[in-house]
């Protein structure tokens, strides 16, 4: 099933300004440990590369392409993430610690998306064309996954950390694994400050077919049990035996007297 959703962008694009505060403003939903304004502007790698990545968007659409490029490496030396101008980014991203994350040129992110270190939103083909993934609204990626082609992941999406993703995800499916699959089906409760951020509480398929074998195991080695505890039976006669020569006997035709 190929999926072809678009993220949903405001229409009317906010100003620069705009963006870059409410690039800040939402961080203080989404991480406990910030304090202040001032703290995250300061000391937040994500934020810092995101707040870049605005600006060299900007120059990228508008044709001045190796400034931007410029501008972006800047940005990837300074935090240790790697934002291409030309991906297209929605409104209030969060790039937990910032680590590692690399985002490709023609990857686009709906609003209210949420990376952890070490996410890779790549590519697997050479052609110039769309070769990088399409995320939803309030999709949540985990530490260390990697989401590669042009694939859609639906709204409200969650991957599990160190998992890779190479198929489209319809909305609010959990996937993990390595290739993905998808475990969960359906939005999760919601949370009090509107984004779910408990991407560990995922479910353990592994975990849950060794416990059925092992229910299964018991079920048959009580059986076993039953079976070995019984009386041993006489087997020199066999009532099949008999039914088979009662049966023989029914079918042999009566000759008739000459």
């Amino acid at each position: 099933m190929t999926l072809h959703l678009q993220p949903r962008m405001n229409p009317v694009r906010p100003t620069l300004f705009a963006q870059w505060r409410e690039d800040i403003a939402c961080v203080f939903e989404r991480d406990p440990a910030a304090r202040s304004r001032l703290e995250v502007l300061t000391t937040y790698p994500g934020v810092h590369a995101l707040v870049v990545h605005r600006l060299a968007h900007r120059l990228w659409t508008s044709g001045w392409r190796y400034p931007a490029r410029l501008l972006a490496f800047a940005s990837r030396l300074w935090s240790n993430v790697d934002i291409h101008p030309g991906a297209r980014i929605g409104r209030r991203l969060f790039i937990d610690h910032g680590a590692c994350v690399v985002i490709g040129e023609t990857a686009e992110l709906g609003d209210d998306v949420t990376l952890y270190h070490g996410v890779t939103l790549g590519g697997t083909t050479w052609n110039a064309g769309k070769r990088h993934p399409t995320l939803g609204n309030g999709v949540l990626v985990g530490a260390g996954a990697k989401i590669l082609g042009p694939i859609t992941l639906g709204d409200g999406v969650r991957v599990g950390a160190n998992s890779v993703v190479i198929n489209d995800v319809p909305s609010q499916r959990t996937v993990i694994g390595i290739p993905g699959r998808i475990v969960q089906t359906g939005p999760r409760p919601a949370e009090a400050q509107g984004i779910d951020l408990n991407h560990h509480l995922v479910p353990d398929p592994v975990g849950k077919a060794i416990a059925c074998l092992m229910a299964r195991i018991d079920t048959l080695e009580n059986r076993l049990a039953v079976h070995e505890a019984a009386p041993e039976t006489d087997c020199t006669e066999c009532e099949a035996e008999t039914l088979c020569e009662d049966h023989a006997t029914a079918r042999t035709p009566t000759r008739k007297a000459s």
